[in-house]
């Protein structure tokens, strides 16, 4: 079957704030739909699908991974992709379900893919990548845990491994709870819920406490996956300033005026400006909060990463009415693969999000929790977080050096004393979203700021993650954005690697 032949003529709307992989998947399962496309026929290959539609082969690999899950082509391994629904004969089938067509309303806004597309991103030689905050994979202790796996692993009863407590693996909940007084945080067994990483626990404390109408308050910017959570939701946000002095009378006027049910803050190397609230200003937010029985979810999954001074107690140490829900991760220091989270929060609110989580998993991963309870057990943490502060700290340090010696004044950022990432602010008049446009020609992947937006803004503003590549690569890195800029200022077109992520007319993001 020649799709070249049947598609001819069609052409892709890259001003359309739909992404081009669903824009040619739709084509596709037009013509299958009408039948012009017969059950078992053939389809090209990815690469030549690309081609026909002059996009990235990431884009054509979407879009056949889109017509697989509605059920209208198939992959042969080895052979190819075909047409579903043949029985190789020459029968005509039923067209099928029309999912699309069922599925319940979700929030469509332009970032709203965004953190699937930074985690599904194929690995290339070509891309140096600082979009995703993904830590270093080399970084991950695997001889430690592998030591762990090898010596426990025929002594730990068959039972441990069947169902257990939706809160989370006993042993690991105690050591949890060291880890947590280890930070000034006091608490037992009692206060903790083990989750598939912390953005499973954000989840369910919004679907426990919102519903759709109530009042959010966040940072602006804030960390991507908040918003969306927010906003699947159906909660109205409200925004706050990422920036200088913590804007105590706005928050106090959104208290009274809006009566929101939460706040939510990365108060430490918030992401993504890497900003650290001053513990007067803790004080302040809590007084005020306390005052007006505001629950507040502090976000921590970067806290433990300084690279200078240790920064203040967190917000849940301080908490002088018991109104935070402090959740972290170990996904920035230890493996994200391993999907370990947990939550800090009132008994009450702990079992409450114990019976939502049950709906959605029964219990966070076995092998994962027991493996992790030995790691705290018998694995010195802070020898492993000393390694990783030196090392992202150089990391940093030669990112911050490349960009000042080839962007110049083009970009201007404050260097954050911890976390992964720069926040960046172009000074040359173009926006974030072309930017990326042209980078992505030269071989550099960033996130526009406006996706850390509740609203709009962030147009000249982007975040880069230093902690992923080794410093010769960010210093390649920082030379392909300089020269991206010049190209811009030049009005010239980026050669090399072609459009592997494209824009939608808003400078965001599309595959």
């Amino acid at each position: 079957m020649d799709i070249s032949k049947i598609l001819n003529g069609t052409k892709l709307d890259s001003l359309s704030t739909q992404p081009l992989y669903l824009q040619i998947s739709q084509l596709i399962a037009s013509k299958i739909l009408d039948q012009t496309l017969a059950p078992d026929s053939k389809l090209p290959p990815e690469r030549e699908l690309a081609a026909l539609f002059g996009v990235s082969r990431t884009t054509a690999i979407n879009a056949y991974r889109q017509l697989e899950q509605q059920g209208l082509v198939r992959t042969r391994v080895g052979s190819g992709t075909y047409v579903s629904g043949g029985t190789g004969q020459a029968n005509t089938p039923s067209p099928g379900i029309p999912w699309s067509q069922l599925f319940t309303p979700y929030p469509q806004t332009p970032s709203s893919s965004i953190l699937r597309e930074l985690v599904s991103t194929p690995i290339s030689s070509d891309v140096i990548s600082l979009a995703a905050g993904m830590p270093d994979p080399s970084f991950y202790p695997l001889a430690a845990l592998k030591a762990l796996l090898n010596e426990h692993l025929d002594q730990v009863e068959r039972g441990a491994f069947g169902h257990i407590p939706t809160e989370g693996y006993p042993p690991l909940r105690e050591s949890l709870a060291a880890l947590l007084h280890d930070k000034g945080i006091k608490s037992t067994a009692d206060n903790i819920l083990v989750v598939s990483g912390s953005q499973q626990g954000l989840y369910l404390t919004s679907r426990v406490l919102l519903e759709p109408g109530d009042y959010v308050i966040v940072e602006s910017p804030t960390y991507i996956g908040a918003i969306q959570t927010f906003q699947s939701i159906g909660a109205r946000i409200l925004t706050l300033p990422a920036s200088g002095t913590f804007p105590l009378d706005i928050f106090e006027d959104y208290l009274i005026r809006y009566r929101p049910k939460m706040f939510y803050i990365i108060p430490t190397f918030q992401n993504p400006t890497g900003r650290v609230l001053p513990e007067k200003e803790r004080w302040e937010a809590l007084t005020l909060a306390a005052r007006h029985r505001l629950v507040i979810v502090e976000d921590d999954p970067y806290s433990q990463l300084y690279y200078r001074t240790e920064p203040p107690p967190t917000l849940k140490a301080l908490d002088p009415y018991h109104g935070v829900v402090y959740m972290s991760t170990f996904s920035k220091i230890l493996a994200p693969g391993l999907r370990m989270g947990y939550v800090c929060a009132p008994p009450a609110l702990i079992n409450r999000l114990a019976l939502e989580k049950q709906y959605i998993d029964l219990h966070s991963n076995n092998l994962s929790q027991w493996l992790l309870h030995l790691f705290l057990q018998q694995v010195n943490l802070e020898d492993h977080l000393t390694f990783l502060r030196t090392e992202y700290k150089k990391r940093r340090d030669a990112l911050v050096r490349a960009i000042r010696r080839s962007c110049g004044d083009d970009l201007v950022f404050a260097v954050p004393d911890g976390g992964f990432y720069l926040w960046c602010k172009i000074q040359a008049p173009v926006t974030a979203g072309k930017l990326l446009h042209e980078a992505t020609k030269n071989g550099i992947f960033f996130v526009p700021g406006e996706a850390f937006y509740a609203t709009a803004g962030g147009y000249k503003e982007f975040r880069l993650c230093f902690a992923t590549h080794e410093e010769t690569l960010l210093a390649e890195g920082a030379h392909r954005l300089a020269q991206s800029l010049r190209q811009l200022a030049k009005g010239k077109r980026g050669q090399g690697l072609g459009d592997k992520y494209r824009l939608n007319n808003q400078g965001s993001i599309l595959p």
